[in-house]
């Protein structure tokens, strides 16, 4: 029993199987939705970790979500034309950022910038997933609960709803939680 578990975990009898040191097969094509928030970037550093143990390649996607600026704007206050443009420009700075980030990791790596006007980001997230033909769809998330999330919504919660390929959600760090440093 013992010799054919390990020949179907690809032990070292010449076998070739999932735990040898070839690469992983299964996900080839990871999409990374990023934000520039330090949830977003939480995301972006295990997609790069997944990405490296499968030789998969990655997308980072970044919406410019013109309806949410403009809601969060004053009321008084119109969204122009070289707003958008500066809101653009911001989105293509934050893309090739994360894209040096993931080059520097020796990880595959191509950016798509989408303009929110055209739809909403889950459905714009969901989209890319499926022209670009993605395995997995890598993103983080607040994990707002209760009144904050009635408020805010969830971009996140919508994407795991819709999407055919599975998500996998990285939460950011607990408020306050502190990080383990060794005793001086």
């Amino acid at each position: 029993m013992r010799v054919k578990a390990a020949r179907a975990l690809g032990g070292d009898d010449g076998i070739e199987g999932p735990f040898t040191s070839r690469k992983l097969t299964m996900y080839q094509k990871i999409l990374v939705p990023i934000d520039g928030s330090a949830t977003s970037a939480r995301g972006l550093q295990e997609a790069i970790k997944l990405a490296k143990l499968t030789g998969a390649k990655l997308r980072l996607m970044h919406v410019v979500d013109q309806i949410s600026f403009a809601v969060g704007m004053e009321a008084a206050t119109m969204v122009t034309g070289e707003m958008m443009q500066m809101l653009r420009e911001g989105g293509e700075q934050l893309l090739k950022k994360a894209q040096a980030r993931v080059e520097k990791a020796g990880v595959r790596v191509d950016t798509v910038l989408c303009d929110g006007i055209a739809g909403r980001v889950c459905d714009l997230v969901v989209e890319q997933a499926e022209s670009w033909r993605a395995g997995l769809i890598v993103l983080g998330t607040h994990g707002r609960r209760g009144f904050g999330r009635l408020l805010m919504g969830s971009d996140a919660e919508m994407i795991v709803r819709m999407a055919t390929v599975p998500v996998l959600l990285v939460r950011a760090k607990e408020a306050g939680a502190a990080e383990a440093t060794p005793a001086s």
